[in-house]
């Protein structure tokens, strides 16, 4: 299958689901949590997928591709993170947690293979651009 949006990413699509995840298990936080934790778990989850989409449309670009999937490993170790604060505050049982980091593993090891194989990624003149670039067209 050829990939032709960040949409068809397996990551994204990982990505977007532990994001919903969150999303539905947040809403049962209590009232305590609803403005602090429960907002910085939903926004780190979602950062993590509008990230793989900023990185494929900066594909053009080597470094930027690179820096905004580095942003979206950052944001997946932060909703990590939340997660484990969940856990202690009681918001959320072992076993979901464990689970959703298990999730996040994967989606970080995922990233860090498009960082490693990044050539592989960014979008590669032709040989036609290239020359008519050099011929001022």
């Amino acid at each position: 299958m050829k990939i032709q949006s960040y949409r068809d990413l397996r990551v994204y699509q990982a990505a977007m689901d532990a994001a919903m995840d969150i999303f539905q298990l947040s809403k049962s936080f209590p009232a305590e949590g609803k403005y602090s934790l429960t907002d910085q778990m939903r926004r780190s989850s979602r950062s993590v997928c509008a990230n793989i989409g900023e990185a494929w449309r900066k594909r053009r670009y080597r470094a930027a591709f690179i820096a905004k999937i580095g942003d979206s490993e950052a944001e997946a170790c932060e909703t990590q993170i939340w997660l484990e604060f969940a856990l202690r505050c009681e918001y959320l049982e072992e076993e979901k947690v464990k689970d959703l980091t298990e999730k996040y593993d994967h989606i970080l090891s995922q990233l860090v293979i498009m960082i490693n194989d990044a050539d592989n990624w960014v979008i590669k003149k032709s040989a036609e651009y290239k020359q008519e670039v050099k011929e001022g067209k």
